[in-house]
């Protein structure tokens, strides 16, 4: 058992004190992985959020992580949450992608700082809210204001902002991150609609 694997199941049992161990571990090894793959692409090249994500899963759960069924062929190309699940089994896997979204945010935000940031509201309107991806295809300055649009959209809406998280950072589509969650398809549908005119009303209104 990895101890990945050890604290979701300590999670799934009820013990309060798991979650925040399974963050740095997350964090590191998504870390890692970004690294390596950056050293090989050319400069500018931006990190495929879902794919790290999902890397990361499979090396620090493995196939055999709690509540999965064995790996088909091809599965390891499928994204978050896609591969089929046993009945009950989202719980544990919902729990470490959320720690991936927050893992994969501060992440993909450290590297657009440390890139400079560029006059504010350069491009900002090119932005796809609706793409799953729209953290990879945003510029830096683009990243850093939608990380601080989604810092106002915590405070206001906490399990909102849970949700855009899931989809921009861990790659899930609405269906996983309701799952993920323990909420409704029809409520994160909803979620997801407000997330959407809020987001674009403060994008666009601070671009103004």
């Amino acid at each position: 058992m990895t101890d990945v694997t050890r604290i979701l199941s300590q999670i799934d049992s009820g013990d309060p004190a798991a979650a925040e161990q399974l963050l740095p571990l997350v964090y590191d090894e998504l870390r890692k992985l970004a690294a390596a793959k950056l050293a090989h692409e050319k400069p500018g090249q931006t990190l495929q959020a879902t794919a790290l994500v999902h890397e990361a899963y499979l090396r620090l759960v493995g196939s055999q992580g709690p509540g999965t069924s064995s790996q088909e062929p091809g599965e390891a190309n499928l994204a978050p949450g896609s591969r089929p699940l046993a009945p009950g089994s989202f719980s544990s896997r919902g729990h470490f992608f959320a720690a991936a979204a927050e893992a994969m945010r501060r992440i993909l935000v450290d590297q657009a700082r440390s890139k400079g940031r560029q006059k504010r509201g350069g491009g900002r309107r090119r932005i796809d809210i609706d793409a799953i991806d729209v953290a990879i295809q945003a510029t830096p300055d683009q990243l850093l204001a939608i990380d601080e649009a989604l810092e106002k959209l915590r405070r206001e809406d906490a399990a909102v902002y849970e949700l855009v998280k899931l989809r921009y950072f861990a790659g899930m589509n609405i269906e996983q991150a309701a799952a993920a969650l323990g909420i409704s398809a029809p409520t994160a549908y909803r979620h997801w609609n407000y997330a959407r005119a809020w987001l674009h009303g403060e994008l666009l209104g601070s671009a103004e």
